[in-house]
């Protein structure tokens, strides 16, 4: 083995533990930092909750209270940072290189993984995404197609959102209920559709948000058919909802790190 793959291997395991640990923490304190130092990840069986010590959380030991295990998320996400890293080590991005590459994916799989979990896109991590694309879409083609791209990734967002606001008042009418919490579209779907806009740079973000509604649409297609082969269309299909986000930053990820297999998709 060449010893340069040390560094996307080495690389690779630290992202996937800076997004563990992130995804463990922010969602719950939506800081990092805590009267005792840094926040550390709780154990995930609700009757214990104990944070794990340092040496627990690096070595992905089983919780020293209770025993209890480390989630398959943990290992997953270690697995797939480790094998994107080396993806983006033998085929950069021409457009961000290797580096810059590897922090914007790190950051996207973050938000992935919080969405799935907690169907949330955290303010902070909006913030951070808004300064990052901006400097990384800047850097890469410009602060005019950067902005551009940015406003119709919200105006176009802002737009659906504003449907999905209507949607929910149509479906609590049904349900016959006041308010359950439960969105269509939320504002931080809005959010990251600015920030993938300036990433991708005017006109390709339109195309992302488009290839990001059919992913979108293809599993709910799946989820209705689940829904309608057990029989529990009628009373479970409004309660039922995905988060758009991950689908989104799916269709980024292709357009920005695999654009020759899209390009070959779209061609044929």
């Amino acid at each position: 083995m060449e010893l340069s793959l040390l560094i996307p291997i080495f690389l690779g395991l630290l992202a996937g533990g800076l997004i563990n640990y992130l995804a463990d923490v922010l969602p719950h304190t939506l800081r990092l930092s805590t009267t005792n130092g840094f926040a550390r990840p709780l154990c995930l069986n609700p009757e214990c909750k104990a944070p794990f010590r340092w040496t627990d959380t690096l070595l992905l030991r089983r919780c020293p209270k209770c025993g209890h295990g480390r989630s398959l998320r943990t290992y997953a996400t270690l697995v797939l940072a480790e094998a994107l890293s080396l993806f983006i080590w033998f085929s950069p991005p021409h457009t961000l290189g290797y580096a810059l590459g590897l922090v914007v994916l790190t950051y996207l799989l973050l938000v992935t993984v919080i969405d799935l979990e907690h169907r949330l896109i955290l303010r902070p991590l909006s913030l951070a995404g808004l300064i990052l694309a901006a400097l990384a879409g800047i850097y890469v083609r410009g602060w005019q197609s950067t902005l551009i791209g940015g406003a119709a990734g919200f105006g176009i967002m802002f737009v659906f959102y504003l449907f999905g606001r209507l949607f929910t008042r149509w479906r609590l009418r049904r349900l016959g209920k006041v308010n359950d919490n439960e969105e269509a579209l939320g504002s931080g779907d809005v959010t990251l559709a600015t920030i993938l806009g300036l990433l991708l740079g005017w006109p390709l973000i339109w195309f992302g948000l488009l290839l990001g509604i059919l992913f979108s649409g293809a599993i709910g297609l799946i989820i209705i058919l689940v829904l309608l082969l057990t029989r529990r269309y009628k009373t479970q299909a409004l309660n039922v909802f995905i988060p758009y986000g991950p689908f989104f930053i799916l269709s980024t990820f292709l357009l920005i790190y695999a654009p020759m297999w899209m390009s070959s998709l779209v061609q044929k």
